[in-house]
C-alpha cells in the first residue's frame, strides 16, 4: 500500500511506532502495509485517525486500482 508507506515515512514513523499506536503487532503491521494481510474496514479507521484523515482519502484509490 503505496499511500500508507508514503504517509507513515512523511510523519516520520517506524513500524514498531505505527504498530504500538494500533495496538497491534509490529509483523502484523508490516503484513498490512506490505498487502499480505486484509485490511478490516476497523483498522483502516484507527490508520486514518493516526494520520487525521479517512480511510477513504487513505485506501479508496489503490482499492478501486485492484478492482479493475
Amino acid at each position: 500500500m503505496e499511500k500508507l508507506k508514503e504517509l507513515r515515512e512523511k510523519k516520520k514513523l517506524s513500524y514498531s511506532k505505527m504498530a504500538a499506536r494500533l495496538g497491534i503487532s509490529k509483523p502484523f503491521y508490516w503484513q498490512i502495509e506490505n498487502g499480505q494481510r486484509r485490511l478490516s474496514y476497523e483498522m483502516a479507521v484507527k490508520i486514518a485517525k493516526v494520520f487525521r484523515s479517512t480511510p477513504d482519502k487513505i485506501f479508496y484509490q489503490e482499492f478501486k486500482n485492484k478492482v479493475k
